[in-house]
């Protein structure tokens, strides 16, 4: 065992940091652990929410600090300049993957995000023979790793802070919707995985043919999905169905109001690497039902309500079954009291510190090869970036050939 005066830094690195974030409170978690034991531990990265910005550290700064013998902790959730820098140092690697949303979901919606996702799943792959480990934070990212081709993986698993959900509640949301009406509830950001308009076709036939006085609370960011937010009101204009109400990017407090006077948890999301939102469900102790794709069956862990028919009138049924049945609507609470338990009992901290403990201990993997002109290349890329963000019409008018300086290293 390596002791704290011994303890090589363990730093993380990953492209954002977002406040309130899945993968943001999980990278701020891990730190508060690292530095509990004893391992140096910093936050690298290429931005940060504003209001994170103190706890994080450039990426380029990873270049100062790198030693054969740190440990990085590599968030992968799509390529980026800060993954370009992790690969070409030559301290140890453990990948930490958070899932990347197949492409063709965005297609028609957003194509630079189509890029980003294809190019990202493609760099991925060059981290099969970097990595010293690669984690899932589910079971279910753990086999995509493990179809990717990277030999050694494992899970370190998501336990979800639920701390932002006992701020007290916004009582001016709660003055509006909490009437004695049955509240449906979704919580994601608005892209098309989460298939919200499939969550509008179900409450409109939950409306129509058993509750019409049914409310939808629909949450989350859909900052860069304009066109498909437009493609919502369409739907809704088109179904000509009342009570839905697009709530956005909330507050702690307003998100807390929203748990609360929710009757149901209604998720349609055809892919999720894990779906935090699915367990503030459970601990807010509303029933959930959800689309039993990707991940959801194993996060769900037998809890909750899983339907695989995407048949607006079964759907609905579900809702009224378990809205009309007090007892049935118990029983699946106490089911999912049951597994957040279980979920809490998981001892992150220790499976971190061990995991950490077994790379250290464990052969190195064979270095990577990294061209001879790296670092140049990168400076370089560095600074016609700046030129792009500084000078866009400057930038535009370079006469990059094919191959030439306008490259990513």
């Amino acid at each position: 065992m390596t002791t704290p005066s011994t303890r090589p830094a363990v730093h993380q690195v990953l492209a954002t940091l977002g406040y309130g974030d899945a993968i943001g409170n999980e990278a701020l978690g891990i730190q508060t652990a690292l530095r509990l034991a004893g391992y140096p531990s910093d936050i690298f990265v290429e931005t940060a929410e504003t209001r994170l910005e103190p706890l994080t550290r450039d990426y380029r700064d990873l270049i100062d600090v790198s030693r054969p013998d740190n440990i990085l902790l590599h968030h992968f959730s799509l390529g980026s300049r800060a993954s370009r820098i992790a690969y070409a140092l030559p301290d140890r690697m453990i990948l930490i993957y958070h899932n990347i949303t197949p492409p063709e979901y965005f297609m028609g919606v957003h194509k630079d995000l189509v890029r980003q996702c294809y190019s990202g799943r493609r760099e991925l792959m060059a981290y099969v023979n970097r990595c010293d480990l690669a984690l899932g934070d589910s079971e279910f990212n753990r086999q995509e790793l493990e179809a990717f081709g990277f030999p050694r993986s494992a899970v370190l698993p998501v336990v979800p802070s639920f701390e932002h959900l006992n701020e007290p509640p916004d009582r001016t949301l709660i003055s509006e919707f909490d009437d004695g009406r049955p509240n449906i509830l979704f919580v994601g950001r608005v892209i098309p995985n989460k298939r919200i308009e499939d969550v509008i076709r179900f409450f409109h036939a939950y409306k129509i043919k058993h509750e019409p006085e049914a409310r939808l609370l629909l949450v989350g960011s859909h900052s860069g999905f304009e066109s498909y937010l437009a493609s919502l009101f369409h739907l809704i204009a088109t179904l000509s169905v009342p009570d839905v109400h697009i709530l956005g990017h909330v507050s702690n407090a307003t998100l807390t109001a929203c748990y609360d006077v929710a009757d149901l948890f209604l998720s349609a999301s055809e892919h999720e690497g894990f779906c935090v939102p699915l367990m503030e469900g459970f601990y807010k102790r509303i029933p959930v039902v959800a689309y039993a794709a990707a991940a959801v069956p194993a996060t769900m862990a037998g809890a909750g309500v899983l339907y695989e028919s995407k048949d607006p009138r079964h759907v609905a049924s579900l809702i009224d079954t378990v809205l009309s049945n007090p007892a049935l609507e118990t029983e699946i609470v106490r089911n999912q009291d049951v597994v957040l338990d279980r979920l809490h009992a998981e001892d992150f901290n220790a499976t971190l510190l061990r995991t950490i403990e077994q790379v250290q201990q464990s052969p190195r993997c064979s270095p990577v090869e990294v061209r001879q002109d790296f670092w140049q290349r990168f400076g370089e890329w560095e600074r016609l970036e700046e030129l792009r963000l500084s000078r866009p019409s400057a930038f535009k008018a370079l006469p990059f050939a094919p191959g030439g300086g306008g490259e990513s290293p």
